[in-house]
């Protein structure tokens, strides 16, 4: 059943008050939308890449306490920084924000740019960040276009729309006198009611401007994961504890520190095993224990004191948690 046209002036404005007004009444309670201050949304957009907004939450607070400025972030040190943002992963988007922080300081003291096409320059901000800060922070009309918007359009108009024509037809609609809010608006709609798989139209606010509205629900193909299993050794001795530091030229998490591996275990019994997913990987990580370091590894003594202030892998952080070395 085809949508109401949004060509014409009215429907447009119906549509756009009739999102607005469900935002406003329903939208989810999270930090970053109590504010207009740039930094603190610019913090959480380079976040919430890639990363689910429960695990999100936890990790926003402690950075901003951490770093309540952009001003503190630039002045801090790099390990400082992955410190505290261990946990979330894609520790690349945490030295790009400190990178970018730091030119925003030496180079525009310390005022972070009020347009997209100034964002857009600094390191880590691409297209959809650099609206998505502009519109919100600073109220510039520029649209945003992420996953969610993409399948709320692509469902509004029953096809598939990419590149500029979507960036386009998003900005169509974009309210300009609200373009904070209604981008907020439109990225809600995807992630609480347009959902993957089984969208909950009759929930749906602007429904009779949707072109699949009534049809058969699309089936998500099951995500492809890959299973893997490793083995690592936790040494402690007195008020410190064995851990290593991975190699600066790392592909992945380099410099971030972690529990050496277990290089002869199949003799013992783990104390401890968790699970932990890394992209599209699950694995099952067994630890085990001695009290004194094996041969041939590669680690150093930390005293225990001293360890929450390390940039540990999300891993290595919680087999700590677990074994109560840190809260």
């Amino acid at each position: 059943m085809p949508g109401i046209t949004l060509s014409h002036p009215a429907s447009l404005r119906s549509f756009r008050v009739n999102l607005l007004s469900w935002y406003r009444t329903h939208h989810r309670k999270l930090p970053w939308r109590t504010t207009k201050d740039p930094y603190c949304i610019w913090v959480s957009e380079i976040m919430l890449q890639q990363t689910r907004v429960a695990a999100v939450l936890e990790h926003y607070r402690s950075f901003l306490k951490s770093f309540p400025t952009v001003r503190r972030l630039a002045a801090a040190d790099e390990a400082d920084v992955l410190a505290s943002w261990s946990g979330l992963g894609y520790y690349r988007r945490a030295r790009m924000l400190h990178r970018a922080a730091k030119l925003v300081v030496a180079e525009q003291s310390g005022c972070i740019p009020t347009t997209a096409a100034e964002l857009r320059g600094l390191p880590g901000i691409g297209r959809y960040t650099s609206h998505a800060i502009a519109s919100i922070a600073f109220g510039e009309a520029v649209a945003v276009v992420d996953g969610n918007v993409e399948r709320v359009l692509g469902r509004m108009q029953r096809k598939n729309v990419s590149g500029d024509q979507l960036w386009s037809t998003a900005q169509s609609l974009l309210d300009p006198d609200s373009p904070g809010d209604f981008n907020q608006a439109i990225m809600e709609l995807g992630a609480t009611i347009c959902l993957p798989g089984v969208p909950l139209c009759e929930r749906c606010p602007v429904r009779k401007y949707c072109a699949s509205r009534g049809s058969e629900r699309e089936r998500s193909a099951p995500e492809k994961r890959l299973r893997r299993s490793s083995s690592v050794m936790f040494v402690r001795k007195a008020d410190a504890i064995r851990l290593s530091q991975r190699r600066s030229d790392e592909r992945l998490m380099p410099g971030m520190w972690e529990l050496p591996e277990a290089i002869d275990s199949s003799s013992e019994v783990p104390v401890l095993s968790v699970k932990h997913s890394i992209t599209t990987t699950d694995w099952r990580v067994n630890v085990f224990t001695s009290k004194r370091p094996e041969a041939g590894t590669e680690a150093q003594w930390v005293p225990v004191a001293d360890i929450s202030r390390l940039p540990l892998t999300g891993l290595t952080r919680k087999i700590l948690r677990k074994l109560s070395v840190l809260p």
